[in-house]
């Protein structure tokens, strides 16, 4: 929780005034017994009406007022909490950002939602209830008992042994909550993870006919939860019970041995039932420390996921040899291999590659599938990071480009077509925020794209549905491409960006990118050869490793591959030039 406080540096005034009221009222709520103690004492059985009046009237103003500051409180403990979670939530959320795939990979996508919306709803719960109720409630149980021993010290002695009693219950179901609290929140993880996957994935589910299997593993992950659950309240609802039953038996005694004092003269009826208010307050606020304490504990292990992604280093592995030899050279990959699992000791999945790309060239890349030309084409823009050797973009390390540097220099159309929820010109805008509508629009004409979106009714404030899916697949390809030509990218990726167009539509997009005027240096991900044929550079790879690199002519001679794969596509029956 430490590593968390720096976001509550905003909020000291808060911080500071939050507890500060609260303690004003505890204060208050002390002297209540006092008062009630003269009406008994020196009103009632002196007799003295007035005595009583204006001990009522105290009662009233110390209410009022003990109400004025319990709102102050609450209203300066609610601003901090929520200031404090706004700002954490950004800093995790920022965090998250500068990820690379294979961190985002490894820490998992639903663990990341999981801590960016519940555990950070749980640690502002735990602050908010921190700032109005750390001190309150000790001071009040701490406050009530040297009252009490001032009145008289051997029944003070009563309240003493209750609380180191109360203590050690407390604190004992404190330990065992924040184990189980980590657990519950690992399980919640699995949960997410299975409730996204479903969702993604419905199709899929419904045309293989597994509703069923996957209503019975999700029924098993919430049975799992659900029973930690249960295991964590069950301890959590002995609070209540214990504290109740000690501090009742506590005050049986008091009351005993109190009323033997009054008898004996030792102290007054007033005095006695100021001792029974006094601990009628500390079981007050034990219970608020309990539910204070199993909030923090939730808080606590909450705050420590949270922190572990904040902690988290960069995954990047920094070369000794940050530039190259010099060359006028737009992407250099030297001796390049890559594996998903960073530890070592999986099996890479891009092996020994080594090519260069002059600034203006058109680099094709082709293999079957699972070959990596995807991976290839992600190591680029430096989503992924070579696990061995480096890759260079226009004379500098790609690990060592900053994201500002990043987004100047690539426009990447990835595999996926995603569309965000809003406008066809807001989704444009990803790629350039102060792009015209002249330059929306030529963007669009570039990607064959300009004559669908003009004959919807709305034009380039057509909605778009999250994920575009009131566009098709081949519609949600152009708008992907034409988003990333707004930015005029000095290199532009096309990760099998056309696998949803016709052969028409697909040359005219060639053609359109091939005429650019800024001359951008273009890598083309495809599985058709008709999409790389006329590239000036040609990288074949299969199962990783590249197999040919050269021209279309070249290849056709010196790559089986290549030309197994050419033949296949414009053989009778394929594909035609």
């Amino acid at each position: 929780m430490k590593r968390l406080l720096i976001f509550l540096k905003d909020y000291k005034k808060e911080s500071f005034l939050a507890p500060t009221f609260k303690m004003l009222e505890a204060i208050f709520e002390l002297l209540v017994p006092i008062a009630v103690s003269m009406i008994i004492d020196k009103g009632i059985n002196a007799d003295d009406s007035g005595v009583v009046w204006r001990a009522c009237g105290f009662m009233l103003l110390l209410g009022v007022v003990g109400l004025i500051s319990a709102v102050c409180a609450q209203f300066f403990a609610a601003r901090a909490a929520v200031g404090f979670s706004t700002g954490l939530r950004s800093a995790l959320f920022e965090k998250i950002q500068s990820f690379s795939y294979s961190m985002t990979d490894k820490l998992g996508t639903s663990t990341l939602i999981t801590r960016m919306t519940s555990d950070v709803n749980s640690v502002q719960t735990g602050v908010n209830m921190f700032l109005r109720l750390f001190m309150r409630s000790p001071f009040i149980v701490f406050g009530a008992m040297i009252c009490a021993m001032l009145i008289d010290l051997k029944l003070g002695i009563i309240f003493a042994v209750a609380i180191v009693i109360l203590a050690i219950i407390v604190f004992g179901i404190m330990l065992i909550n924040i184990a189980l609290h980590k657990k519950t929140q690992a399980k919640l993880d699995r949960v997410v993870s299975k409730v996204r996957g479903n969702y993604s994935g419905t199709r899929v589910i419904r045309a293989f006919n597994k509703q069923a299997d996957e209503i019975v593993e999700f029924d098993e992950r919430i049975d799992s939860l659900n029973k930690l659950q249960l295991f964590s309240g069950k301890i959590s609802a002995l609070m209540n019970p214990l504290t109740y039953a000690i501090i009742n038996f506590a005050v049986i005694i008091l009351i005993r041995n109190g009323a033997l004092t009054v008898e004996s003269g030792v102290i007054s009826q007033g005095e006695l039932v100021a001792l029974y208010n006094y601990m009628s307050q500390i079981l007050v606020e034990l219970i608020k420390l309990a539910s204070l304490i199993i909030t923090l504990n939730k808080a606590s292990a909450s705050a420590s996921r949270i922190a572990a992604v904040l902690d988290t280093p960069s995954d990047i592995e920094f070369s000794v040899k940050n530039e190259n030899d010099g060359e006028d050279l737009a992407v250099h990959f030297d001796g390049v291999s890559f594996s998903y699992d960073r530890s070592g000791t999986g099996e890479a999945v891009l092996k020994d590659i080594s090519f260069k790309v002059k600034a203006g060239e058109t680099v094709g890349i082709i293999g079957g599938t699972g070959s990596g030309k995807s991976t290839l084409a992600n190591l680029i823009p430096g989503f992924y990071h070579a696990t061995e050797g480096e890759v260079f973009v226009f004379g500098k390390n790609a690990s060592l480009l900053s994201s500002n540097e990043l987004e100047e220099i690539f426009g990447v159309v990835p595999q996926k077509a995603n569309l965000f929820a809003g406008t066809i010109r807001s989704n444009l805008k990803w790629g350039n925020p102060d792009a015209t509508d002249e330059q929306l629009l030529k963007a669009l004409e570039l990607a064959s794209a300009k004559d669908f979106v003009l004959a919807k009714e709305g034009g380039l404030d057509e909605p778009v549905l999250q994920g575009g899916k009131n566009f098709s697949g081949g519609q949600r390809q152009r708008l992907t491409v034409a988003r990333a030509l707004v930015r005029q990218p000095k290199i532009l990726i096309l990760d099998d960006s056309a696998s949803a167009l016709d052969y028409a539509t697909e040359s005219t997009l060639r053609r359109n990118i091939a005429d650019l005027d800024y001359d951008p240096t273009v890598f083309i991900v495809s599985q058709r050869a008709s999409s790389i044929m006329h590239a000036d550079l040609i990288i074949v790879l299969d199962d990783g490793a590249p197999v040919g690199i050269g021209k279309h002519e070249e290849l056709l001679e010196t790559c089986e591959i290549y030309r197994e794969i050419y033949e296949t596509q414009f053989s009778t029956g394929g594909e035609s030039k």
